[in-house]
């Protein structure tokens, strides 16, 4: 038991000094996010978060036309995902919030839509824009709607303003690549360093959550794509 309890405090210890690196690595990146790879360049985004201080971008490839995946992350149930309710626990309990978020409808665009985003552009087949604005450093944070001609002007201080996507490009007529990228930036001095605080701690379960939707988005659009055939290039549930 003695060197049960060794082993397990050095990995507790090794957890908490990893943990703290990255914290520091996430606050001293803050502002400064990578520039996107040519495929990752995305026109539309740009109409309403031209200069993030925070870009993450996500991708995976799928075996299933642009418009199929495309419905397939639009469709997904989101807050079905026990790693997603799991995530979205430990974030109440950190900030001490009195409730989680309950989307009223099942659907990634629906439920965002339920709470407070709003669809602020679209390619019908290829991509979604979502925004609002928000301070996600409250315990019981909420999404206020502005609308898509008011979205990049908006200055309100003590918000940050957040823009996220759902695209696919098209590889050929049977293929894919599903890319989301989140875009972040403050309206003013206090709201950037409150931010800054929240996601130097916290971007870690946000990032995890981008990355554990990748599959299971792929995985729903190949099977669409295996019922219907590789020509099907439909926005069409199934």
């Amino acid at each position: 038991m003695p060197a049960i309890v060794r082993w397990g405090a050095a990995a507790v210890a090794a957890a908490a000094a990893a943990y703290g690196g990255y914290v520091g690595m996430a606050w001293m990146r803050y502002g400064s996010p990578l520039a996107p790879r040519r495929d990752e360049a995305d026109p539309l985004l740009d109409e309403f978060l031209p200069a993030p201080e925070v870009a993450e971008r996500h991708s995976v490839r799928v075996a299933a036309p642009a418009a199929v995946t495309l419905a397939a992350a639009c469709e997904l149930d989101l807050f079905g995902m026990p790693a997603v309710r799991a995530l979205f626990r430990t974030r109440a309990t950190i900030l001490g919030a009195r409730s989680e978020p309950q989307p009223r409808v099942r659907g990634l665009i629906a439920s965002a839509r339920s709470i407070g985003w709003v669809v602020l552009a679209e390619i019908p087949g290829r991509e979604v824009v979502v925004g609002a604005v928000t301070r996600p450093w409250e315990a019981d944070a909420t999404f206020r709607s502005i609308e898509p001609g008011r979205f990049a002007e908006f200055s309100e201080p003590d918000y940050v303003k957040i823009a996220w996507t759902l695209r696919a490009d098209p590889i050929d007529a049977a293929h894919s690549v599903f890319r989301t990228e989140t875009r972040v930036v403050a309206t003013d001095a206090t709201a950037r360093r409150k931010f800054r605080r929240y996601w130097s701690l916290l971007s870690p379960g946000i990032i995890m959550i981008r990355w554990v939707t990748l599959n299971p988005v792929r995985r729903e659009a190949e099977r669409r794509a295996a019922i219907h055939g590789p020509s099907s290039d439909s926005l069409e549930s199934v």
